[in-house]
């Protein structure tokens, strides 16, 4: 895990606690029953969470954020109240999947009426071009939030995750280029092992969302293999992952970089040229590459919101 180093305080702390203690006082999180169902916040929002399909505990401990112990209370008490039956996957028996019984898909709908009419109720009283500006807030507001909840970790080239990184970057790559990619085509990571480099995944609720390596040469390192996935693009990640292997370059005392691009990735020469990085002669042989370019590592400067898709 990417660990963050110490800073100078951050300015607007003292609104975002505003933010927050409005927030669960106007949506009645801090009653220990929420939308008058005689439950907390946290156990209905599991309950919904589960959903018709049903859901592998593992992953709605991932998917909220949960200490196992307190989701195992969570779960015990929803089964207590006969709204879930939590048993065995038949597929892996190491695996416990969480349904809802018939009263939970009830009271679930009940759930989804009483947080509309919650949401109604916030919305009301303003005015109409006011609660505009409510719901562009609200959604910039969700944008930002999951910006700040995707973590970067150091990954080990083996590992499963950096094969789908790599997986999807190359087809996204392919495709964009309109040049068939093959399982063949697709690269490993090994190459940007420790000592000689470094790669990194960004998660979000546990699953890989994007990643970049570098590689170390004599004389300067390469930017590799970046990508963000389309689902997480409009987050600025494109640009903290770049940002974040330039930092581990400076770390290492690398003091040249550089990278090569595809034509029709215009979002990441763009993003490219906004970080500073500026074109060179062709200095590799990458089947896909058609830019160059480099960059000499100074002062960090500040960063954008572009992204870069599949990057290089």
């Amino acid at each position: 895990m990417v660990t963050p180093t110490s800073h100078p305080p951050i300015e607007g702390v003292p609104q975002v606690r505003s933010f927050n203690r409005l927030v669960t006082e106007r949506i009645g999180a801090l009653s220990d029953e929420y939308l008058a169902r005689g439950r907390p916040l946290g156990a209905s929002r599991l309950l919904w969470e589960v959903g018709v399909a049903g859901a592998d505990v593992r992953d709605l401990r991932v998917r909220l954020g949960l200490d196992s112990g307190y989701l195992s209370r969570l779960l015990r008490n929803l089964e207590a109240e006969g709204l879930i039956e939590v048993v065995v996957s038949p597929e892996d028996r190491r695996v416990r999947l969480a349904r809802l019984t018939s009263k939970g898909r009830m009271e679930r709908v009940v759930l989804d009426r009483r947080s509309d009419e919650l949401a109604e109720s916030l919305l009301a009283p303003l005015s109409e071009g006011q609660r505009g500006r409510l719901v562009a807030a609200m959604a910039e507001v969700e944008r930002l939030l999951t910006a700040s909840a995707a973590e970067l970790r150091e990954v080990d080239p083996a590992d499963p995750d950096v094969a789908h990184c790599l997986h999807e970057f190359f087809g996204e790559l392919g495709r964009r280029a309109a040049r068939p990619v093959t399982e063949e085509d697709v690269p490993t990571a090994e190459d940007m092992r420790a000592p000689h480099g470094v790669f990194v995944v960004a998660y979000l609720k546990g699953a890989p969302i994007g990643c970049a390596g570098l590689k170390q040469h004599d004389g300067f390192a390469e930017v590799k293999r970046m990508w963000v996935d389309a689902g997480a693009r409009g987050l600025g990640l494109g640009r903290r992952l770049l940002d974040h292997v330039e930092g581990l370059a400076r770390a290492r005392g690398i003091e040249v970089l550089r990278l090569d691009t595809n034509e029709h990735l215009t979002e990441a020469i763009g993003m490219y040229r906004s970080a500073g990085y500026e074109q060179i002669p062709p200095y590799s042989d990458e089947p896909f590459a058609t830019h160059w370019f480099e960059k000499r590592l100074g002062e960090r400067g500040a960063g954008d919101d572009r992204e870069g898709g599949a990057a290089n």
